[in-house]
């Protein structure tokens, strides 16, 4: 196995045809395809995600992060500039300050004010690295009302299609705002497919983690060890640590939905796996090497060469692992990243 110390970020490229890049989600969510790595077995299934009750048995956990999406993407001007400006919001730190990456970010220096529409203004008050900007809204009236009617939904990049309904970026159990990308490998699930997932005798439970920075920045350095995560904001309640620690205790499987379900554990998580109820920021980095303290299985999509995410997942599976999993969902067509098909590793 590679030293971890010499892994570089080169480390975990693959290729994939632009073709495979999903730009519109399926219809309906869980006609998506399912690809199942049993670690056990060493073995792939290709399946459909209908079919991922085959792979649960009762007694499972399967954590979900509920957090919801804010039309994070919006547009303006810098005074006395005609250029357009596109913000995105990632984290509010307090009722009118908000941390933000801009584009392009080279003539928001300090003080500059950007009017984005009529009663909706800030003013820059911080610059970082790449984009980063600290700002202070202005505003008339409710900023969240402001944001709806003013605000797009923050689908990334590479996704070229106009969507058609913003509910298919939000997963069907979505409930605190708060974040700037979709936790996608939620996208999936509908309410009659969670329902007969509980009717195994299969709990769910609900934590948060808003994303931002953290979860999507590019990895910018060679050697992975000097990529320093950007901090988002999680929860953990006492119904959800009860439930965690329950089944820890007793030897059920923890099957986290998504990255930002693991993420969220394993920042609190003790050695022995359990949980306390708390919330905070977490900068967790998760990649080959990492010894899981909770988490059993992941269910997630199929992520960006290169990304912290496909990182994760080769701590979970095996960086060398990863790959050959990745290049057989390529020569499948499967379909990849936010709006793509669905892999499970358990």
């Amino acid at each position: 196995m590679q030293e971890i110390q010499n892994l570089s970020t080169h480390d975990f490229y693959y290729e994939l045809p632009e073709e495979l890049i999903a730009q519109t989600p399926a219809e309906p969510r869980d006609s998506s395809r399912l690809l199942v790595y049993s670690k056990d077995e060493d073995k792939i299934y290709h399946k459909h995600f209908c079919d991922v009750k085959e792979f649960l048995k009762a007694g499972d956990l399967l954590v979900i992060n509920n957090t919801r999406v804010i039309p994070a993407r919006i547009f303006g001007h810098i005074e006395n500039h005609e250029s357009v400006l596109e913000t995105l919001l990632l984290k509010r730190i307090d009722y009118t300050h908000w941390e933000t990456i801009m584009k392009p970010a080279r003539k928001a220096r300090i003080g500059s004010v950007i009017n984005y529409a009529e009663g909706l203004s800030a003013v820059v008050t911080d610059v970082g690295e790449y984009g980063a900007r600290t700002v202070e809204f202005i505003f008339d009236g409710v900023f969240e009302d402001i944001l709806d009617r003013v605000g797009n939904m923050p689908l990334p990049p590479y996704i070229k299609e106009k969507l058609q309904d913003k509910e298919r970026y939000q997963t069907v159990y979505s409930k605190i705002d708060g974040s700037a990308a979709a936790p996608t490998a939620g996208l999936h699930f509908t309410p009659e497919l969670m329902k007969s997932i509980e009717a195994m005798g299969v709990e769910f439970a609900n934590v948060l983690l808003h994303i931002g920075l953290g979860t999507f920045r590019p990895v910018k350095e060679d050697n992975i060890l000097n990529h320093k995560m950007h901090t988002e904001y999680y929860e953990i309640d006492e119904v959800a640590a009860n439930k965690i620690n329950n089944a820890i205790r007793e030897g059920r499987r923890v099957i986290c939905v998504g990255t930002t379900s693991v993420r969220t554990l394993e920042t609190v998580a003790d050695e022995n796996g359990y949980v306390k109820p708390c919330k905070g920021e977490t900068s967790i980095f998760i990649y080959p090497g990492y010894k899981f303290k909770c988490v059993k299985g992941l269910i997630t999509n199929f992520h960006l060469p290169e990304s912290t995410l496909i990182m994760l997942v080769s701590a979970f599976v095996g960086r060398e692992k990863t790959l050959e999993i990745y290049k057989t969902a390529v020569d499948e067509k499967y379909r990849f990243f936010s709006f793509g098909d669905s892999s499970m590793f358990i």
